[in-house]
């Protein structure tokens, strides 16, 4: 009926399910029926109360058949797919399998939904206690959830109030005087798992009480709401599940032409390496090389000489200089980045048929290699949320691209990739139907 930690001044709490609670329906004053079960509610208690009896009283109940439905309109983004199974994001913030959609403590024939507003849920059964009792009370709302690489399920806090969801410890030092400079306790979702050792998942038990942690109680706490527990997309580091992320990758990646000054970290583009040499490529050969500009003076000594060479290039075709100009101003991309790659064709390998059709084809399959090695190279700097832009100017200038990096001569450099922390946030990009490129025969 209770857990605690007992000694001499050790801190103590004690947890217990509530007894006597009536199958609650939609409409139902979940608050009253709370305060009639447990009369002796005291300030500082926290109330556990398990999601489906919110939704329940709130009507948030379909028949079964309309389940698939269901997750669909609850869905926000697919998370992670494997045969029914879906993991999601749901209109809540939530990423738990089918959106919360549950069959589970229902009548047959029915499913339940969350709770449309879980904080305003927490926050309507808080006041209700008040109003019929006179206590101050916290609410956390719970729901049961699987988690990425532990096996078993748990319950964690979906709505809150009057109760602090987290606990910033930063800034603090531990019993050994080091400082504390990540630690954030979840302890709303502590709290959950506390009240779900005695609810139980079928023994019909769908509130608990915890009392002696009255610290974590106050009227101002939690107006924040267990929202706060929903880490952010940008700072959420397996947010995708692994076809998903591949996706993501590949339609996220975008050219970027203004960086920021932030240096890049050589680690990374040499992780985007690793996972551009798994292209697929003619032969079992290895044909790509990537040379890493890391240094400012071999990228200025490269621009200065590419940029002298296509001006020559360009004046020999009759161009103006305002033309010129405006040409050699569109590829200064280049120049604004940080950290410069030049992708090298290497055609080690490459049959020679002594027929200029079959010769041709061989060379093309080496190129076609050669731009699925830079997609991967591209896709994973997107992942290590570096931009890039791949630019051709190198390709125009081989001869002098070898002469001022060192290259040997059977190294084609396959254009430059700009890399860098974006400057901001590209534009969106034009719809692309995929039906417009497809042709079934």
């Amino acid at each position: 009926m209770s857990d605690s930690v007992t000694g001499p001044g050790a801190p103590e709490y004690r947890v217990w399910a509530v007894p006597g609670l009536p199958e609650v329906r939609r409409g139902d004053d979940l608050a009253k029926l709370i305060a009639d079960a447990e009369p002796g509610l005291a300030d500082g208690d926290v109330l556990l109360v398990t999601s489906k009896v919110v939704s329940k009283a709130e009507g948030r109940v379909l028949a079964a058949g309309s389940r698939e439905e269901a997750i669909d309109a609850e869905t926000v983004r697919v998370v992670a797919r494997r045969g029914a199974l879906r993991i999601v994001e749901n209109r809540q913030g939530l990423v738990m399998a089918a959106a919360g959609v549950d069959a589970s403590n229902t009548p047959a024939g029915t499913v339940l939904l969350l709770p449309e507003d879980p904080d305003a849920s927490a926050r309507a059964i808080r006041d209700g206690v008040r109003d019929t009792l006179g206590v101050e009370v916290g609410v956390v709302v719970t729901d049961t959830f699987g988690r990425p690489w532990r096996s078993g399920l748990t319950d964690v806090a979906i709505g809150a109030a009057g109760v602090r969801v987290l606990d910033d410890l930063r800034g603090g030092t531990d019993a050994y005087g080091n400082p504390l400079s990540a630690t954030i306790v979840a302890t709303a979702d502590e709290l959950a798992a506390a009240g779900d050792l005695v609810k139980g998942k079928a023994d019909g038990l769908p509130v608990a009480v915890v009392r002696g942690l009255s610290h974590v109680v106050s009227a101002a706490a939690g107006d924040e709401g267990a929202r706060a527990l929903v880490r952010g997309a940008a700072d959420d580091m397996f947010r995708l599940g692994t076809s998903e992320a591949v996706r993501e990758a590949v339609t996220q990646r975008r050219t970027v032409r203004e960086f920021t000054d932030d240096p890049v970290d050589p680690g990374a583009v040499r992780r985007a390496v690793a996972a551009a040499v798994t292209a697929p490529a003619p032969h079992h050969t290895t044909p790509w090389r990537f040379v890493l500009l890391e240094s400012e003076s071999s990228r200025t000594g490269l621009l200065d000489a590419m940029k002298d060479a296509w001006i020559a290039d360009l004046r020999a075709d009759g161009k103006s200089e305002e033309s010129i100009a405006k040409r050699v101003r569109r590829g200064e991309v280049l120049r604004r980045a940080p950290y410069l790659v030049v992708p090298c064709l290497v055609t080690d390998g490459c049959h020679t048929y002594g027929d200029a059709r079959r010769d041709a084809a061989e060379r093309e399959m080496f190129v076609v290699a050669m731009g699925a090695g830079v997609q991967n190279f591209l896709v994973a700097l997107a992942g290590e949320r570096l931009g890039s832009a791949w630019v051709s100017s190198t390709m125009f200038c081989r001869d002098v691209v070898r002469e001022v990096l060192g290259l040997p001569a059977g190294w084609d450099p396959m254009g430059a990739v700009a890399v860098g922390r974006p400057a901001g946030t590209p534009g969106a990009r034009g719809e692309r139907e995929a039906e417009d490129f497809i042709t079934v025969r």
